[in-house]
């Protein structure tokens, strides 16, 4: 058979066509990757790689501080005169006739004026309780919301809520959402950090899970003494060589198994077992706290040592000094790349003993806190990090008189009005947002559900919360789930 006589004009035009088809494809593959819609190949190796925001955000890193137990607004942040003045009294039945209490027995409740005394702050003025003189010198770097106010009035679902949005099991929290859509920075470290301190948040490791997103955007426990995070090192009789040669092959398995299945989760599991390698020479290295000057050790108190016996809430004799260095850490951890940092603190549960238990509390978390946001400040990092202190709820104006006690010395869980703070990553530090009445009861101006809080929050990180969604069960699930709006106040 005689073969075709070659033409040039047709194998140009041919090429041209095959050309741009093939240019055509791998723009295509750009569009939907920066959209989100398919993944790059350096993703599904490694979920944690830095990946682009909606639009410009301000914020690049957060320290979420979680004071769980529900803290009382009105013995912290919201002074209230008018309640000192009616103290004993009770309040009119229409405001409690369709109100749920965890405990109080409505029918004979009174309020209870707060034993604090407010001092106006900073050049912005805005008020402190006398137990956080420290953290009140930072004022005017502080959005102080005074109008939060949530649907959950026991502890679990309310941190739950506080947490990942709902206030229910098996959602992502807000450190898993935000490392889903940005990545992390750090290549040695995890992308998302918990600290804790005291008793525990009755939540427990439901509060810094992936929720249906692959696990490898699940909190990872740090401790802040001795072996980091448990079963790091390496058994006796297996040396660096021995473990990289089974690593190797271990991932060359995961590899091909990817590659067949583009399941998320093995993804996680390759990220895992490489994160972890190098987490054995960087973990150690970030909690040995030596290499920190001793003014700054002594600024967050790190050595500090307290009274186990006044306020046993709060934690044992050690919790002043664990707080302290979880703060410390979280500072080294955000230098590190580490985009979202929890520390938690527990409890601020105070339905009895609240005058000496929020001494012994707020004595743990001031001056560390302050220091933290000095530290972040003097560094230049303060600007690219955002530093929130919240808990689940807050606590009612009402005391606490449960059958069976003799002394009204606590408040109950109160969801319809209390009060959190930010600071950094472009936020509007020194002003108050919201207002509650004068008892404290309700909110009364510029009320922020905790999934406008999640908005903004987002929002300071360039994502929008409309569009940081995963299709799950049917459904788009997101951090703010069917509700949320961005405080525009609150941003710079």
């Amino acid at each position: 058979m005689n073969a075709e006589p070659f033409n040039l004009n047709l194998a140009r035009r041919r090429f041209l066509m095959n050309s741009s088809c093939s240019v055509a494809s791998f723009a295509l593959a750009a569009m939907l990757e920066k959209e989100g819609l398919i993944a790059s190949e350096n993703s599904l190796t490694n979920p944690l790689a830095p990946k682009d925001a909606h639009f410009p955000g301000t914020a690049k890193n957060c320290i979420f501080i979680f004071l769980a137990g529900g803290p009382s607004q009105i013995d912290l942040y919201d002074p209230k005169p008018k309640l000192q003045e009616l103290n004993g009294q009770p309040l009119p039945k229409e405001l409690t006739e369709k109100v749920r209490f965890a405990f109080i027995n409505k029918e004979t409740a009174t309020l209870s004026g707060s034993a604090r005394k407010f001092t106006k702050s900073g050049e912005c003025g805005t008020e402190f309780s006398d137990v956080l003189p420290n953290i009140a010198t930072c004022a005017d770097d502080i959005a102080l919301i005074r109008s939060m106010y949530t649907e959950q009035f026991n502890h679990h679902p309310a941190q739950l809520m506080m947490n990942t949005g709902v206030g229910r099991f098996g959602r992502p929290s807000v450190g898993s959402w935000l490392t889903y859509g940005l990545g992390s920075q750090s290549n040695n470290l995890p992308g998302y950090v918990v600290l804790t301190a005291g008793r525990g948040a009755s939540g427990g490791a439901s509060l810094w899970s992936s929720g249906s997103l692959p696990s490898t955007y699940a909190g990872v426990l740090f401790r802040n003494q001795g072996e980091p995070v448990l079963n790091l090192n390496n058994p006796p009789g297996i040396s660096s060589a021995m473990q990289k040669s089974g690593l190797e092959a271990i991932k060359k398995l995961n590899t091909e198994q990817l590659n067949e299945t583009g399941d998320d989760e093995i993804a996680s599991r390759i990220a895992s077992y490489e994160l972890a390698f190098q987490m054995q020479s960087s973990a150690p290295e970030l909690i040995e706290l030596s290499s920190e000057t001793k003014e700054t050790q002594e600024a967050y108190g790190v050595n500090r040592k307290g009274d186990s016996k006044t306020g046993k809430r709060g934690g044992g004799a050690d919790a002043e000094g664990a707080f302290a260095r979880n703060c410390l850490l979280a500072r080294r951890l955000v230098e590190r790349g580490v985009r979202f940092v929890n520390l938690y603190h527990a409890s601020w549960d105070h339905h009895s003993g609240l005058d000496a238990g929020i001494k012994r509390n707020a004595g743990i978390v001031d001056q560390p806190v302050a220091a933290l946001l000095k530290d972040l400040k003097q560094r230049g990092l303060l600007d690219s990090t955002l530093v929130v202190m919240a808990g689940e709820f807050g606590r009612t104006p009402l005391g606490e008189n449960r059958t069976g006690s003799k002394a009204v010395t606590g408040r109950d869980h109160h969801p319809g009005a209390f009060s959190l703070w930010m600071a950094g990553g472009g936020v509007k530090g020194g002003q108050v947002i919201g207002k509650t009445t004068e008892l404290g009861w309700s909110v009364e101006e510029d009320p922020v559900h905790i999934n406008d809080f999640h908005a903004t929050l987002l929002h300071l990180f360039g994502l929008n919360h409309l569009k940081l969604a995963q299709n799950f069960g049917g459904l788009d699930i997101r951090l703010t789930n069917v509700g949320g709006k961005v405080v525009d106040k609150l941003i710079s």
